[in-house]
């Protein structure tokens, strides 16, 4: 349990940063740019908090669907997953 938690923390982080930096290049021209690919993975992994997150707070792919959409799934799903591991279901 405590290693899974540890897993969605530094997913959720390493997420976040993604997204952050995706962010700041996208304003430089010519910086060479996170694929959509890699952050929807990384929010798929485990880091779906740190990319709404970093969505809400840096407006970025905010109005790409598929981007809430994964993030928020992964959400729900990973906090699912958590209570029954509190619940010591899994």
């Amino acid at each position: 349990m405590k290693i899974f938690l540890t897993y969605l923390v530094i997913m959720t982080l390493i997420t976040y940063m993604l997204y952050l930096i995706d962010k700041k290049r996208s304003k430089k021209a010519g910086a060479r740019r996170i694929s959509e690919k890699v952050l929807l993975l990384f929010s798929l992994l485990g880091g779906a908090l740190g990319g709404y997150l970093a969505m809400i707070m840096w407006h970025h792919k905010t109005k790409h669907w598929y981007f809430v959409l994964i993030n928020v799934l992964g959400i729900v799903a990973y906090t699912v997953i958590v209570y029954y591991m509190i619940k010591g279901s899994i």
